[in-house]
């Protein structure tokens, strides 16, 4: 459904800022999509500030840079922009080796196709 070639982000643990890592490949397919959107109105429709929604890893085909996975988890963080309350998503997870916090810039929900 849609491939995704995006900026990367590395919060170690105690640290003030996150650095800019090379880009993060992953793949999102139709199941993803519906629960992205299920996600965005759920959100729309209640007070929660964000949704995590689960991804399938064997269908993710997670790629990241050298030196920074295995991830311990991963998961679609869903929350809406304040101007204008529309969806956005961005992968999020935690290193295995030491914890530190690995995400993507953000995307818009609606610009999937």
């Amino acid at each position: 459904m849609s491939s995704f070639s995006i900026e990367g982000w590395c919060k170690p643990s105690g640290a003030e800022q996150s650095t800019p890592i090379e880009h993060i490949e992953f793949y999102l397919n139709g199941d993803d999509h519906r629960h992205l959107e299920q996600a965005e109105e759920q959100l729309q429709q209640g007070h929660a500030k964000e949704v995590m929604v689960e991804v399938d890893l064997d269908t993710l085909d997670l790629h990241l840079p050298v030196g920074y996975g295995p991830l311990a988890d991963c998961k679609l963080r869903v929350y809406l922009r304040e101007d204008d309350q529309r969806g956005q998503f961005h992968l999020v997870g935690h290193r295995l080796n030491d914890g530190s916090l690995i995400y993507s810039n953000a995307v818009l929900i609606d610009q999937l196709m």
